[in-house]
């Protein structure tokens, strides 16, 4: 599974907003490297931030 997908997987999961640590603790994972993929999901809309440095999935 790429790390885009597991990160629109843990987002999914979850039941609130994540921070990019807690995902990346969720799906072991380099921190800096889900920071990267969050960017690139917020740039496509598929991820948003509902409040600075947490992320969900843009519904």
């Amino acid at each position: 599974m790429e790390i885009k997908e597991k990160v629109l997987h843990a987002l999914r999961e979850a039941e609130s907003p994540l921070k990019a640590g807690e995902i990346a603790e969720i799906i072991g994972e380099e921190k800096s490297e889900v920071d990267k993929v969050i960017k690139l999901l917020k740039k496509d809309e598929e991820v948003i931030s509902p409040k600075r440095c947490y992320y969900q999935i843009n519904e």
